[in-house]
């Protein structure tokens, strides 16, 4: 029997199988790698097409790649340096002791950022498939491909409500004075002042509240009773129009609607025909956040005090060294910053060539990602050293993070400046781009894994892939429209704070590590890696995977369990227990699916224990990889599209 006869639908159950076909789980390396080199033996990579079988077809000969290498470097930028690398690093640095920071930085790069960055990309570049079909390579733990693809859905629908406010706030910039800028509209109060130092002076002089999370719009620089300020008032009842609570969830704004239709309009054609037009798409996204960057540092450097924020932002702190939230912090924003355990990145590595050098291309991504962190550090604090001078208050007194720096503190920085209508369109225009690559590659991750994972036959597949997409788009649009109503914003930030917080993200990472290092084998895979870039990687990242990685991820993921506090909006307002519970659900919907999983496939698997594990953890071979599997090799293969039957498979049903 040929390995082309040899076909498994591996639907999550266990059919009637011989022991030949049972004993399958070998690696795609010649088992006399070691022997002497006088003999003849085949070599690594040497397969059937080397061995005088010129008809065979090889899987994925249809499967969209990369026009050129490039296109997938750009996309990885587009996706993992995003909104987070402007403004949550520059604050986490600052706060955790400035220069200091980078020690646990850099430390946290090479030990978790690196290792399961390359992993996840030569993962979906070996596979050749995204999503759920990128666990073939162990499929009793498909749901790690499930919880991926939960992740990275809850992602599309609340990430693009930060796009709609930067394209409301550009809308708005295109006056002199701006809006935010003075008081008098119809949204604003009779307690509101356009003297922000006074506001600051207040703050300053009283102790800052307890439990201000990250999301807090006015978190190092609260409102004094009485007053408020006009961007404040701009922000929470010109664009939130927001409520008294999760409860009070109030009509929906027709703009903020317009807004967000625009967006998706625009994510949708830049990924409806796959990343030939994404690949295109992203050199613009990508490129355009790093012009901007530049000019917006020319100018803020050159402004008043901006010595002082650069200082202040570099300013070593050796003592924070010491306290573990400083190293937590490091860990967490690798993590959230490399985009590790989203799905996207295993669903853009398998549209490269097999023989891609993903190892190399996994540094030079890990260098632009954390080298534009450390740029945009002086861009934001070049900015907020001129605001601070201005209002004559200390630089912790206006510095924020998150929505607070995009909407409040750097327009309130802008309003200050001269011309100040083009540097709040540049701001706002480079917010858009640079959250729109990482929006849209996203959504193509997610509609990699979707197409990857229906059955060949099904009525969804026989759709166009344009269909699926605005099929895809229309229903996470349909979900946002809860967050453009006057409550919209605590429901934001319940998806923020627990659908892809960093517990999830960090489950995510371990078990991969751990599917990978401990059940298909940590050298087994270098040996696929070597297959591909004709190459064994440092022996380091085979420990990172085994060993370092994994004791991180747990490490950082207890501690957060342990430190866990109720989530609070703006240090007021506390969320009601069911608004908790809901926020668990959605935390839990996806690290679940990883033990669900391995628990439905081992009781619906017969035979003991043993052969259960020996079956499920047998890797199911694409036809790509036929050139490299060696014909003495057992090997259970995908089943051609035409001969599969139609049966929507389990991992089908999210």
């Amino acid at each position: 029997m040929s390995p082309e006869e040899r076909f498994s639908n591996d639907g999550g159950t266990c059919e009637d199988e011989s022991q030949e076909e049972a004993e399958v789980a070998r690696p795609l390396v010649s088992e006399t790698e070691g022997s002497s080199p006088e003999v003849a033996e085949p070599s690594v990579c040497m397969g059937l097409m080397e061995t005088g079988d010129p008809n065979t077809e090889l899987g994925h000969s249809e499967r969209q790649t990369w026009s050129r290498q490039m296109d997938f470097i750009m996309s990885c930028v587009g996706f993992a340096v995003g909104l987070g690398n402007v403004w949550r690093f520059p604050y986490l640095c600052y706060k955790n002791g400035g220069g200091v920071f980078l020690i646990p930085y850099v430390l946290m790069v090479f030990v978790g950022g690196v290792p399961v960055f390359f992993l996840e990309i030569a993962l979906g570049q070996f596979m050749k498939q995204g999503g759920v079909a990128t666990w073939n390579i162990a499929p009793l733990f498909k749901g790690l491909g499930l919880a991926s693809m939960v992740i990275v859905f809850f992602c599309n629908t609340y990430y693009i409500m930060v796009l709609a406010w930067a394209l409301y706030f550009l809308a708005h910039s295109f006056t002199s004075p701006l809006p935010w800028a003075t008081c008098g509209h119809e949204w604003n109060t009779v307690n509101c002042t356009t003297n922000f130092s006074r506001v600051c002076l207040n703050q300053s002089l009283s102790p800052s509240p307890p439990n201000v999370s990250s999301l807090n719009t006015s978190a190092s620089c609260l409102e004094h009773t009485g007053l408020r300020s006009s961007v404040m008032e701009f922000w929470e009842r010109k664009v939130l129009r927001l409520s008294g609570g999760l409860d009070e969830v109030g009509d929906i704004s027709g703009y903020m609607v317009l807004c967000l239709l625009a967006t998706w309009v625009i994510v949708y054609f830049c990924i409806w025909k796959g990343v030939k037009s994404a690949g295109k798409v992203v050199y613009f996204t990508a490129v355009f956040p790093y012009l901007v960057l530049v000019v917006l540092f020319v100018h803020g450097v050159s402004l008043p005090g901006a010595l002082n924020g650069i200082t202040y932002y570099l300013k070593p702190n050796w003592s924070k060294l010491s306290e573990a939230q400083v190293w937590i912090d490091a860990a967490t924003q690798i993590f959230f910053s490399y985009a590790i355990g989203l799905g996207a990145l295993t669903a853009l590595g398998s549209y490269n060539r097999f023989n891609n050098n993903c190892y190399q291309d996994a540094f030079i991504l890990a260098l632009i990602n954390s080298g534009t962190s450390f740029f945009a550090g002086f861009v934001v604090f070049s900015v907020l050293g001129f605001m601070a001078a201005e209002q004559g208050v200390d630089i912790s007194n206006v510095a924020e993070s998150g929505p607070g720096l995009a909407f409040i503190a750097y327009p309130k920085a802008v309003s200050l400046m001269p011309l100040a209508p083009l540097w709040a369109v540049l701001f706002f225009l480079m917010l858009l781009v640079l959250g729109l690559d990482s929006q849209f590659v996203g959504v193509e991750g997610f509609i990699t894994g979707i197409m990857d994972m229906l059955p060949p036959k099904s009525f969804l597949c026989s759709l166009r892939r344009e269909v699926v997409v605005a099929i895809c788009c229309f229903t996470c649009f349909t979900i946002d429209l809860s967050m453009v109503t006057q409550g919209g914003m605590y429901v934001f930030q319940l998806f923020d704070y627990y659908s892809a917080s960093g517990i999830t993200l960090l489950w995510q990472a371990f078990w991969e590590c751990v599917v990978v290092a401990w059940v298909y084998g940590a050298d087994r895979f270098m040996d696929n890696v070597a297959c591909m870039i004709g190459y064994r990687p440092l022996p380091y990242m085979k420990w990172c995977w085994s060993y370092v990685t994994p004791v991180v991820c747990m490490g950082v993921f207890f501690f957060h369990v342990v430190n866990y506090k109720r989530l609070v909006y703006n240090a007021v307002y506390v969320y009601p227990w069911w608004g908790e519970v809901l926020g668990w659900f959605l935390a839990l919907s996806s690290m679940l699916c990883i033990p669900l999983t391995v628990l439905y496939k081992l009781l619906h698997c017969k035979g003991s224990l043993m052969e259960r594990w020996q079956h499920l953890t047998t890797p199911i071979w694409g036809r790509h990889h036929l050139e490299f599997l060696p014909p003495e090799n057992e090997a259970r293969l995908l089943p051609k599209a035409e001969d599969n039957k139609n049966t929507l498979l389990y991992e089908s049903v999210i």
